[in-house]
């Protein structure tokens, strides 16, 4: 950052009595909490949140340094809820990933739901003589959730995968977002996530490790799964 970009000392002090301001609310809102969904303890953590991330960037700007703490944005990484208490419409967006392990048995079971189709009477393109051809068959004769749970008989392999659900105000218009299904998603909407991979099989590997180490017994949780509710 160039010096003339460079916030001044005044900007940054200003950041920093904007955190305490805000260390002051959030307490004052823990200490008054009516339950443990209280949104003004939310909308006080948020706000904590927003003012320590902006001393942050301004210290670092001004002086080259970093604060000792940090404010987490959630169990995912995602920043902090944001979205209406009482949603009146939902969005599910899923990403699955898959490795074509066996081309030949994806391109077979094309091929077998085409055959069914001309045995009915109804036209076929010969999409199956392709891969692409054969994935479009696939996946227009069976549900996501299907090929899913089904994935090996396809010739495919899974990766990792991810379920967001968003909250929103309102519903979206028919055909608003169909031409960019995904662009305009607002990380801050999303309510729950979902997430799939490996990595957390391995994670758990290590903490098992280290129960066993310490001689504790321990609860597993479902192998390779995390989610819930955002905060």
């Amino acid at each position: 950052m160039s010096d003339a970009a460079q916030p001044t000392a005044a900007e940054v002090r200003a950041a920093a009595e904007a955190v305490k301001a805000a260390l002051d609310r959030h307490l004052a809102a823990v200490e008054r909490r009516s339950g443990e969904d209280d949104p003004a303890v939310y909308e006080a953590f948020n706000e904590l949140a927003a003012a320590a991330e902006e001393y942050d960037e301004l210290l670092y700007d001004r002086y080259d340094e970093v604060t000792p703490f940090e404010i987490p944005g959630g169990p995912d990484g995602l920043p902090p809820y944001a979205g209406p208490e009482a949603p009146n419409a939902l969005s599910v967006l899923i990403r699955r990933d898959y490795t074509v392990t066996e081309p030949q048995r994806l391109k077979a079971q094309a091929q077998r739901i085409e055959a069914v189709e001309r045995g009915r009477g109804e036209p076929s393109d010969a999409g199956a003589e392709t891969l692409q051809g054969s994935l479009g068959i696939v996946f227009g004769e069976f549900d996501p959730d299907e090929i899913a749970s089904r994935h090996k008989e396809f010739g495919l392999e899974e990766g990792d995968s991810t379920l967001w659900v968003t909250a929103s105000a309102r519903p979206a218009d028919p055909g608003e977002w169909l031409a960019a299904p995904f662009d305009e998603v607002d990380p801050a909407d999303v309510a729950f996530r979902f997430d799939v991979s490996a990595v957390f099989d391995e994670d758990e590997e290590l903490d098992l490790d280290e129960e066993e180490d310490d001689g504790d017994d321990g609860e597993e949780e479902d192998e390779g799964v995390r989610g819930g509710v955002r905060g």
